[in-house]
């Protein structure tokens, strides 16, 4: 699931495209990071925490949500790229890891993860084995959105088709995230 589309490889393509893979590893390292970590603190209690705090759930994900709704717009109102001003990336490992925690396809990745691969009460060393694994799987699935970015570099430099791409990037990081937080509030106002 780390290799599809979704809000981390967004901001590694756009990451990529604008700073270059070298300057784009340590966003690619700490999103892989924060999804282990992620997985790891889920799978051994943090699900419990929501059970018993359902409105922490549904609190977390709105600001999620609002932080990725003010995410698209930056994306979608980016103008193109002007090498000679883009020389320090805005987002680097540590916000790349807590990154994690209001990305809801990140929040599927390790709730689906714990709930389809483990018993009701896993042993915490298999939990970190399994976050161990998706931090490793992660980083060269993560990674290729920036080399795709790279290869796009050229391409945004020239103002109609970085308008064209932004606008695009913007919507798909809208797709990926109105589902998974349409359906928790659905679940939250519901009840």
């Amino acid at each position: 699931m780390t290799c599809t589309p979704g809000p981390n490889n967004a901001l590694v393509m756009l990451s990529g495209a604008r700073f270059g893979i070298r300057k784009t590893l340590p966003l690619v390292l700490g999103i892989a990071f924060g999804v282990a970590v992620q997985l790891f603190a889920i799978g051994i209690g943090l699900n419990q925490v929501f059970l018993a705090l359902p409105k922490l759930q549904f609190i977390l994900s709105l600001i999620g949500t609002a932080y990725m709704l003010w995410l698209a717009w930056k994306i979608a109102s980016s103008g193109p790229l002007n090498i000679e001003l883009e020389q320090k990336p805005s987002m680097g490992f540590l916000q790349g890891a807590l990154f994690q925690w209001v990305n809801p396809k990140a929040w599927i990745i390790s709730i689906s993860t714990i709930a389809t691969y483990f018993a009701l009460n896993p042993h915490a060393s298999d939990i970190l084995y399994a976050a161990l694994i998706l931090m490793v799987v992660s980083i060269p699935c993560v990674g290729v959105w920036a080399v795709g970015g790279l290869f796009l570099r050229q391409f945004l430099m020239k103002p109609r088709f970085a308008l064209s791409f932004n606008i695009t990037m913007a919507i798909a990081l809208l797709a990926a995230v109105l589902p998974a937080a349409l359906k928790l509030m659905n679940t939250h106002i519901g009840t």
